[in-house]
């Protein structure tokens, strides 16, 4: 297979907003590609590489030679480059970067480099996520996709899952199961607006966890080691060494453990996002362990001592939880069938500075990687996680600074904007965010910087309203900016259909 059979199978893709037909497109390539193809193709077509670093960003891309006449790329010949490309460190690293993404590209046509470009930067858009790929592995090994989906709850990337269904099928996705070490993919959960919405359908006894605004942490031990993993199942294990300790010390050999890590104050309240945010970031944990001290939250467990949890009812797991993690390492947890005992422990968790609470389903096994309605957290106001598509240039007081966001949320394979907003920025924000955004800037006009989508923010706001200024037809009312979300992909923003769902009416006709 060459490289230019997936750049038209991903323009193929992006074409039609027909779901079916995206699988079956996608089907169609996975079972062109030879064996030893298949798990790099699976990855290119889901929109990513399997390295997690290259070293390579826009700026290393802004410059590349003049395309080639005619293909003659192939995609293992990408992946090999791209992993000799992961490997460079130390002194004369940046030039031989610079040299071997220059070598690659200049055997790349124009369509094959605008696809490699939108594929290392992870903005290729081609309305193909990964579900969607997981459907086609289905169809193309002939397996049934409940059995696929299993087998993806246990696997990072999907590329490896594709490989063995197409390799040997059902029975060579059975290979991927829950072993502590590999990383799980973590359990979503679904949104309510208020406590009777979230508590909706669910009869009888359910688990109230307070929603701690942290980092997401799964921590893997196998008797004294241990690896602690973030939302994206990054290893952030040298950054957290608190979270290393405490686990360390468990009386248990072998544990997964799911969580949150967060930074608090003498008091006891959270401290800002930002402070959590920079401190499992930076790689000098020993120097800020002493001030800005990290605190874990436990609210599940997965495996305890070779008994695997994951497909045990909530009830169960939580039982086992408390017999093996100590009281002031979990999540502050209510177990009632009371309406208005959950409304008052919502309260509580406000007032001591956290989000709000989500309820569980105490029968529901852990739904790896799903986003069901097993779990549903309430907050106390609408938020959404939004993309910046322009920004403005601040006047009086923010003269210098960018300052007014333009928002955006996803929409098919690209975004929609909703408004625009400046408030909520802290001078410590807007600091940040102009440096940010000068770093992806396209383009200007006047006064307005464009960027590539990318940037994340987290936004409250009061309701949604109709508006025929913007082309989703509705737009945000007081819209305010929370938090930058440095842990989420603009592939993972909110959708229209989410903010159409808020505000309770169509789309755009």
């Amino acid at each position: 297979m060459v490289l230019l059979d997936l750049v038209a199978t991903s323009s193929a893709v992006a074409a039609t907003r027909s779901r079916l037909e995206k699988r079956r497109l996608l089907a169609a390539a996975l079972r062109a590609a030879d064996p030893d193809e298949v798990e790099v193709v699976a990855s290119f077509l889901s929109g990513r590489i399997r390295q997690r670093r290259t070293g390579i960003g826009w700026r290393g891309l802004a410059d590349l030679p003049p395309a080639a006449p005619s293909s003659s790329l192939t995609p293992l010949e990408v992946d090999a480059a791209l992993e000799r490309l992961s490997r460079l460190a130390g002194p004369g690293s940046q030039e031989a970067r610079a040299h071997a993404v220059a070598g690659l590209f200049s055997r790349a046509t124009a369509d094959e480099q605008r696809f490699l470009r939108g594929l290392i930067t992870g903005e290729l858009r081609q309305g193909a996520l990964d579900s969607v790929l997981l459907d086609a592995v289905a169809e193309a090994a002939e397996v049934p996709l409940a059995t696929v989906r299993r087998a993806a709850m246990f696997s990072a990337l999907s590329g490896p899952i594709a490989a063995a269904a197409l390799r040997g099928g059902a029975s060579a996705l059975a290979d991927f199961r829950l072993d502590v070490g590999r990383p799980v993919r973590p359990m979503l959960a679904a949104s309510a607006p208020d406590v009777d919405a979230a508590l909706a359908g669910l009869v009888g006894e359910v688990a109230v966890d307070g929603k701690i605004d942290g980092i997401r942490l799964q921590v893997h031990k196998e008797g004294d080691d241990v690896a602690v993993l973030t939302r994206s199942l990054d290893d952030i294990t040298g950054r957290v060494p608190e979270v290393v300790d405490l686990v360390r010390g468990l009386p248990a050999r072998a544990l997964i453990l799911d969580g949150e890590a967060i930074a608090l104050g003498p008091d006891g309240r959270p401290r800002p996002f930002q402070e959590t945010g920079s401190r499992t970031m930076s790689r000098d944990a020993g120097a800020l362990r002493e001030t800005v001290p990290l605190t874990p939250f436990f609210f599940d467990i997965l495996h305890l001592d070779g008994q695997d949890l994951i497909d045990a009812p909530a009830a169960e797991r939580f039982g086992a939880l408390a017999a093996a993690v100590p009281a002031g390492a979990l999540v502050p947890r209510l177990v009632t069938a009371d309406h208005a005992a959950v409304a008052e422990f919502f309260a509580t968790m406000l007032e001591r500075g956290h989000e709000g609470v989500v309820v569980k389903d105490l029968a529901a096994p852990y739904d790896a990687g799903r986003r069901g309605a097993a779990w549903v957290k309430v907050k106390p106001r609408h938020t959404l996680d939004l993309v910046v598509l322009a920004v403005e240039w601040g006047s009086g007081r923010r003269t210098g600074l960018l300052s007014n966001l333009h928002l955006g949320a996803r929409d098919g394979d690209g975004f929609v904007m909703l408004g625009k907003t400046f408030k909520g920025l802290s001078d410590e924000m807007l600091a940040w965010q102009t440096a940010r955004f000068l770093e992806l800037e396209t383009a200007r006009h006047g006064y307005v910087v464009e960027v590539r989508p990318e940037q994340v923010v987290e936004v409250a706001f009061d309701g949604v309203q109709r508006s025929s200024r913007y082309p989703g037809g509705v737009a945000l009312r007081f819209a305010r900016v929370l938090r930058h979300r440095t842990d989420k992909t603009a592939a993972e923003a909110d959708t229209l259909e989410a903010v159409l769902a808020i505000a309770g009416v169509a789309g755009p006709t």
